[in-house]
């Protein structure tokens, strides 16, 4: 069995960078708040107080003895925030995400094989941000670390990050962002331009696009990932748009379609042999005393464990790790939360049997049709 780990947005940047060994410059541009510390003060409003400086270890809390066990044959991250010291504002944007790279310990602390960068903050501070980002990422190459989905031009950009399995097997990491998550038009890379790799929606002539590169790029004993940056931040609707989307990348050849964008969990779905993550929800964030989505549960978040048979790709099971953000850590979810979380994916889950919590809290998802 091949055991993939993914998780939604992996955001270090504003509070998180501000309470690791290197802070960088705490000012921000929004509309309530011009100083990134104020998100530490929020979250020690809320849940007690911080002891920064914390170990570059810190954020991720529990979540790295469990992945650790796990054992994954793969870590793939969404990294949202710019790495970088310089670079000015982007413009028209109300939020901005950059940590300093000295920070970057706290990313690798994870080790996580493929960071994704198609999403709406990785240009934060303008394609000078953006390529100290590709830089500080670069550096860390020796350690496995490979990037997808931005890039100096459109062709690297759009490049699948390259994973070996073993067996002459590879992982396929391809990397998109969509407006939808609001990733801006001119983030785009070009021929001459650097950015992302940019679709412009989940249209059919994207759709078809998109689903000709996993066929060219597969081959046997491949698993092909796709991972998306789309959708809105809140809501547990999915569009038929990106239903069709992602059953065609599915039929194409993708093993999993790895959606991320939203601050919560949005439905799973087994389809066709493969997964379909319409959104993985935050993994770690600064959101802590923010209010107003309660009823979302956005303080839990979830680590996946995508399980695939060796021999054919087919997906065999999901399991997800709940986790509880506290203190600008992720700490184990008390059972109260995790009985409600698994009401929440029997409710929103397609093509699955009903979840099944084990003795160690974890939530097992097994596709009906096997």
């Amino acid at each position: 069995m091949s055991t993939l780990f993914v998780c939604g947005d992996v955001m270090l940047g504003r509070g998180v960078d501000q309470i690791l060994p290197h802070p960088g410059d705490p000012e921000l541009r929004e509309g309530y708040v011009r100083d990134a510390r104020d998100y530490v003060d929020l979250a020690e409003a809320a849940n007690g107080p911080v002891p920064y400086p914390v170990d570059f270890a810190w954020p991720w809390g529990e979540a790295l003895e469990i992945l650790d066990a796990a054992a994954p044959d793969a870590r793939i991250v969404n990294l949202e925030t710019s790495v970088t010291r310089t670079g000015g504002f982007a413009p028209g944007k109300a939020i901005h995400y950059r940590m300093d790279p000295a920070n970057l310990p706290c990313l690798t602390a994870a080790r996580p094989d493929v960071c994704v960068l198609a999403n709406n903050h990785v240009l934060d501070f303008g394609r000078r941000g953006l390529a100290d980002t590709l830089d500080a990422l670069g550096a860390l190459a020796g350690t496995g670390l490979r990037t997808a989905g931005a890039g100096r031009d459109a062709a690297t950009a759009a490049l699948p990050a390259t994973v070996p399995l073993g067996r002459g097997r590879r992982l396929l990491v391809l990397a998109v962002g969509m407006p939808s998550s609001g990733v801006p038009y001119d983030w785009a890379a070009g021929e001459d331009r650097s950015g992302v790799s940019f679709v412009v929606g989940s249209s059919a002539a994207a759709k078809v696009q998109l689903a000709r590169r996993v066929r060219e790029l597969k081959k046997p004993g491949d698993i092909v990932v796709v991972s998306v940056h789309w959708g809105s931040n809140w809501g547990y609707e999915v569009t038929r748009d990106q239903v069709a989307f992602a059953h065609a990348l599915i039929d194409a050849g993708a093993n999993l379609v790895h959606g991320h964008s939203s601050h919560h969990i949005r439905p799973p779905e087994a389809y066709g042999g493969g997964l379909v993550l319409y959104g993985c929800g935050d993994l770690i964030n600064d959101y802590e005393g923010i209010t107003g989505y309660e009823r979302y549960r956005d303080d839990l978040r979830l680590l996946h464990l995508v399980s695939l048979s060796p021999d054919t790709g087919r997906l065999t099971g999901l399991r997800l790790v709940p986790l509880r953000a506290r203190r600008m850590r992720l700490d184990g979810a008390p059972d109260a939360d995790r009985h409600w979380l698994r009401a929440l994916l029997d409710r929103l889950s397609e093509g699955f049997r009903p979840c099944v919590q084990d003795g160690s809290g974890s939530l097992t998802l097994i596709p009906s049709a096997d």
